[in-house]
């Protein structure tokens, strides 16, 4: 999402208040998330915003033009940061796998609510679901290139690339709510039963380490 300075003045008691385009979008955003893309109305918006609707289109064409921007931001945000991890150098396959898991960790580089909204969101809309499909294909063609870089052929790494990622998307669409700190001490199964290789225990210690910055950052 790109920023502005161009801001329009709320309507209301106060009427030195400002909605921006981002203001826009994150409520937006927040409405998908919470109740769904039905909701995600220029009215309904512009009464939580206190402004008028005149002013939703100083930023947006349309309402259609604002669910494509906030599906262009799903696809910047949550499928753009597994491409980057899984295409990460790695040394070993173990650290290939560990940059992965930082995804799963880390709601700033996917968040697992807006990507049940999307799901959601996908089962009414035909154009949503070929976007979905589309990330979802990208993401685990991604990951399987990466175990492909390790050695392993080209259906291992694709079967394998499966079972990593539709076994996280799975784990979110149940809604399980599992601790990090019940799930970490088995991080190093994790790895071996996606790898078929044994991690180190350096290989343990720095992801922990990881995960206790990370969790520590986005209090």
């Amino acid at each position: 999402m790109e920023a502005t300075d161009t801001t329009i003045p709320r309507a209301g008691a106060t009427g030195n208040i400002k909605a921006t385009r981002e203001d826009w979008l994150k409520l937006a955003l927040e409405t998908l998330i919470s109740d769904g893309v039905e909701r995600v109305r220029v009215q309904t918006l512009g009464q939580q915003l206190d402004v008028s609707r005149s002013s939703f289109y100083w930023y947006f064409k349309s309402r259609q033009d604002l669910l494509d921007q906030l599906l262009d931001h799903w696809r910047q945000t949550n499928t753009r940061f597994i491409v980057e991890r899984a295409g990460r150098p790695s040394a070993t396959v173990i650290r290939g796998v560990m940059s992965i898991f930082e995804c799963w960790v880390d709601v700033k580089l996917f968040d697992p609510r807006l990507d049940f909204a999307i799901r959601a969101w996908a089962r009414r809309s035909p154009a949503t679901r070929r976007a979905l499909d589309k990330a979802d294909e990208e993401r685990v063609n991604a990951i399987r290139d990466m175990f492909m870089r390790h050695g392993y052929d080209e259906e291992d790494a694709f079967v394998r690339a499966r079972v990593l990622y539709f076994m996280q998307i799975g784990y979110y669409s149940l809604e399980l709510d599992e601790p990090m700190s019940s799930r970490l001490p088995h991080v190093a199964s994790y790895l071996r039963s996606f790898t078929g290789q044994e991690p180190t225990a350096q290989d343990v210690e720095d992801f922990s380490h990881y995960v206790e910055e990370t969790i520590s950052r986005n209090r």
